[in-house]
């Protein structure tokens, strides 16, 4: 039995969850990164290698919120952004987080801003 840090735990259940989900540029794939500091994601197309759309915690407008409210409103910009983009569904990538929490709170965001994730 080998001994596995936190890291390596998420990154096998990443690389677990991304041999399922594949984004297509009708499709693009929400891929969910979470630090101790904030939240960050992408839109992806996968078959093209391109991202689409993006929206990090670093962003002025979201820099001095709260954890919960921050990744909301990063998920509700994100949606306005592939809206833009001409994007009206996707697929979510928690990126071997758990679907709680944070991350729980940019789905719901991503979905109140109008994108069927």
């Amino acid at each position: 039995m080998s001994v596995k840090t936190k890291a390596q735990a998420r990154l096998k259940r990443r690389r677990r969850v991304r041999a399922k989900v594949s984004g297509t540029p009708e499709r693009p794939r929400v891929s969910v990164f979470r630090s101790n500091k904030g939240i960050a994601a992408q839109l992806v197309d996968d078959l093209a290698g391109h991202t689409l759309a993006s929206v990090s915690w670093t962003e002025a407008e979201l820099r001095n919120l709260p954890p919960k409210e921050q990744a909301e409103k990063a998920g509700k910009l994100l949606a306005e952004r592939a809206k833009a983009k001409g994007v009206e569904s996707a697929v979510f990538d928690r990126g071997g987080y758990q679907f709680h929490g944070n991350v729980k709170a940019f789905a719901d965001g991503v979905r109140e801003g109008g994108l069927a994730v």
